[in-house]
Parts: C-alpha cells; structure tokens; sequence
C-alpha cells in the first residue's frame, strides 16, 4: 500500500496494469481482514463483495482455491489470473501482451507461469527449468516446464545462470478454475476438501461462519510446493524485456528508482548526508529530517513509530524481525 515509486501506490499499479484485460468487476482481491479497508479505500472501482478476506494467512495455496471457490460459483469455465500487488512492471504492453498469450496457451489445458530472464545468478528466487517447445501463442514460444526449483545456493544459482534454460519463478500464474480445482484435489486432498466444504456454504447465510471456522485450520502452503512441483501439465512463457522486479524487500528498491550522484534515494521527508553513499533513505512524514554522516549501502526506514536502519544485504531479513515483534507484541507494541 506504499507509494514508493510513483503516486500510486504498487497495489494501485497492479490494479492499473491491467485496464483493458480486466473490468473491474473482474478483479478480486484476497487478502487478510485487517488490510482490506485500507485497499478498498485505494481501489474504490472494485466491488466490495470481490474482496475475499482471511482471517489468518495460510499460505499462497488456500488464497488460490479460494478464488477459485469464489470464481466458480460465477462462471464454471472461467480462466483466472493470479497477480501479485508488489511487483514492478516496467513494460505494462509487454505484460498485457503476455496475459493475453497466458490465456490461450490455459485454455489447451496447461497451468501457465510467466517466468522471468534472469539477470544475475539470483538465490532469493525460485527457478523454472524449461523443456521442449510447445509452440507459439500470440506470437511468443512457449514450452513444457521440466520443474519448478526451490530457491539455490549460490553455486546452483550461478549454474542455473550460465545454462540458458531456466528462468525465475515470478509467481504469476495463469489458468482455468477447473484445472487448478482437480490439481488442489490430487495433490492436496486434505485442502481441497475444506475447500469444497466453504464452496457449499458459498452464497448462503452461512458463507461467514464456515469460512471463519475452517480456516484457520487450513494447514499453510505455498502453491509453487503444494501444486506446481507436482503438476502435470504446466508451461511456461519467458517475459524477456518485461522490466519486472520483484519489490519484495527495501533494497530491491535500488533496481527500479533512479539514484543521486551518490547513489542514493531518497523518498519522502527530508535528508541531509554527509560522506552518504548508496543508501536508502525513507521517511513517511513531510518535514522529518533525517541526517546521515559517513555510511554506505545502509537502508533507513522512518515510519513515525518505527525507526529501521539496517546493511542493504541484510533488508531480506525485516521479516524475521516482523516475526519477532509478534511474538512479543504486547511488550513493544
């Protein structure tokens, strides 16, 4: 829900990427309860009954079935998309293009992935090693996906890199509601029957409760684990020259804004660095100053009750902080 990039924030940008492909009576927004207000209030052309609510995370697996639940009880053949709110896209043509192209190829039966070109021997991403063609879509090659590869050591990643076949897993996902239905069913049974159980609930006064009651049962799962790994038929295309990047961590911030003469950006509030190299500066409020003096490659995050300062390298690890503080939220919150 941050603006970091632009006016918009990257939910805001997700939602705009996709005018011309989707109305939006067709976009639906799953996410857990405590955010939806707030996303509601950034997308007010999105009906609110499209916004499916989980009381608790469970993993990328459940979110996906169910929309699928909720999808099917509109339009039994429909094609879905699955699009995550935090990734840049510097080419929104190319994107639409490649949706487009995603559609056709799910509608001979496959469960498609956009992979993406990697341009450095990445560990933070997963892998997808890519088999024969398939043939063209839309103009684009496509092929059968060997496998799905959980993220690398940097020697297995520098391997992957060099060979020429593999590309990262960008978690965008393409097919129909009913071959992602029967794929959760043969490899997730337990999931899948929770699912249908909130699906025959589904559009009757009893929606809120079974959904509440069941889950937070739901064993969480990713659905790169849980589905792809042991799918069957899945293909993916290669979205060479998209400009995705995935803004999953402050750092990643350095491969989509433009930098100062020294390196820096700066977003928000007020700086002033002195011996200031490569760093990142945020800061939520209009007249905060924040001065630096003599660090490179630092990322400074200033939210008004928050201060984070950490070594660039080490951003991807905020996470195990946001762990933390939940456990002891009653101490520091």
């Amino acid at each position: 829900m941050l603006r970091l990039i632009d006016e918009r924030s990257l939910f805001e940008t997700t939602i705009h990427r996709l005018e011309g492909i989707f109305p939006p009576e067709r976009i639906l927004v799953v996410t857990v309860a405590d955010q939806a207000e707030a996303l509601r209030a950034q997308s007010p052309q999105i009906p609110p009954e499209n916004f499916l609510l989980e009381s608790v995370p469970r993993g990328t697996a459940s979110v996906v079935g169910l929309a699928a639940v909720a999808l099917a009880q509109r339009d039994s053949q429909a094609v879905m998309a699955i699009l995550t709110a935090d990734h840049y896209i510097g080419d929104v043509d190319r994107y639409r293009h490649l949706l487009r192209a995603a559609y056709q190829v799910a509608l001979d039966g496959y469960l498609v992935t956009l992979g993406i070109a990697p341009t450095y021997p990445a560990t933070g991403f997963g892998y997808i090693q890519r088999g024969e063609s398939l043939g063209f879509y839309a103009g684009l090659n496509v092929y059968r996906v060997v496998r799905f590869i959980e993220k690398p050591d940097e020697v297995q990643a520098q391997g992957y890199f060099t060979a020429g076949y593999y590309s990262w897993n960008s978690g965008m996902f393409v097919w129909q509601v009913v071959q992602i239905q029967a794929e959760i069913a043969r490899q997730m049974p337990v999931l899948s029957e929770t699912l249908e159980e909130i699906a025959r609930a589904w559009g009757t006064p009893d929606q809120a409760d079974v959904l509440g009651n069941l889950w937070p049962t739901i064993k969480p799962q990713t659905i790169d684990y849980g589905v792809m790994e042991g799918a069957d038929k899945v293909a993916v295309i290669p979205a060479e020259g998209l400009g995705w990047s995935d803004i999953g961590s402050w750092d990643s911030l350095f491969e989509v804004l433009p930098t100062d003469q020294q390196g820096n950006i700066i977003i928000g509030g007020r700086h002033m660095g002195v011996d200031t190299s490569r760093s990142l500066v945020y800061v939520d409020q209009e007249h905060r100053l924040i001065v630096t003096i003599g660090v490179e490659d630092l990322v400074v995050v200033d939210t008004g009750d928050v201060l984070l300062v950490c070594h660039k390298d080490q951003a991807q690890k905020v996470r195990q902080v946001v762990n933390q503080l939940n456990e002891i939220s009653q101490d520091y919150l």
